[in-house]
């Protein structure tokens, strides 16, 4: 938060949770940066809501990487897919990776679920530029009528691995004096990226006093959570695949029994992997 309470300032250095992401998924280069600044950015848009409260980001564009998807939770954890990892685009014109090219044209979903409420809370925007945080910022302002400035950035080395992802969200309060607001128009276009920030070596702190420049940080209020991948609870995956297993019908899930005696199901989110034997198969057609 700003020392005078009108801005608050979420940032996040995800460079190990994007990295774990791009090893599971085993990305290209461009659906690595697409992939993981979603992520990142549901991270922001997530992180300190209340509990139990989930958000999801969902890109559905006519691009090459297909659908996108990242769900995080209020602490921090975070996981995400896409339909097609391989997708891999020439680059721009600026030598920079073409991830806008790569999601293409289509819709923007953000759902928030509690287990409470009786219903998710959805808003959908039409995507702007694909490069991710474009289009968040038209969500919020469209969406949650929110004045915001969000950046999110993944940067790989020579080798492809991820040498630094993050990224920052700013709310300005409704109540913020014209001041403020010059103070941000003039802090937030002269920030380095924030791959180079965290390159080299600021913190999410260190971002966060940044972004705010001259406006000063109420350090009593400042909250801290340490990111993660959030892999898919193991008792609540298996039930999912084995009502999966169960929906496919007697006559198919016989013909599994006979012709492997097993089956593995792998989730798409956090890519591990399930083995039913053939007793469970059995189990599972019995509930058919």
């Amino acid at each position: 938060m700003s020392a005078n309470q009108e801005v608050s300032v979420i940032s996040i250095v995800g460079t190990s949770v994007v990295s774990d992401a791009v090893t599971r998924h085993k990305t290209a280069p461009t659906a690595s940066a697409a992939l993981g600044r979603t992520m990142l950015a549901a991270t922001l848009l997530g992180t300190f809501k209340g509990d139990d409260e989930t958000t999801q980001i969902t890109f559905k564009g006519d691009g090459p990487i297909g659908q996108i998807i990242a769900i995080s939770d209020n602490t921090g954890q975070v996981k995400g897919m896409c339909s097609n990892p391989n997708a891999d685009p020439p680059l721009r014109a600026d030598g920079k990776l073409n991830v806008g090219g790569a999601v293409g044209k289509g819709i923007l979903t953000v759902s928030r679920a509690h287990p409470n409420w009786k219903a998710p809370f959805n808003g959908m925007v039409q995507i702007t530029t694909g490069e991710i945080a474009e289009d968040i910022a038209v969500y919020l302002q469209e969406s949650e009528q929110v004045n915001s400035a969000i950046a999110v950035g993944v940067s790989l080395d020579r080798d492809l691995n991820v040498l630094a992802a993050g990224g920052y969200m700013v709310q300005v309060l409704p109540f913020a004096s014209d001041e403020t607001i010059a103070a941000l128009e003039q802090s937030i276009p002269n920030l380095p990226s924030t791959t180079d920030m965290i390159a080299g070596g600021m913190t999410a702190q260190g971002i966060a006093e940044r972004v705010l420049g001259s406006l000063g940080t109420l350090a009593e209020v400042a909250t801290t959570s340490t990111p993660s991948y959030g892999p898919c609870d193991p008792t609540e995956l298996r039930g999912r695949m084995m009502r999966a297993l169960a929906s496919m019908g007697k006559e198919e899930i016989q013909s599994i029994i006979e012709e492997q005696g097993k089956v593995e199901v792998t989730c798409e989110f956090c890519k591990d992997a399930v083995v039913f034997t053939q007793d469970e198969l059995l189990g599972a057609k019995d509930e058919v």
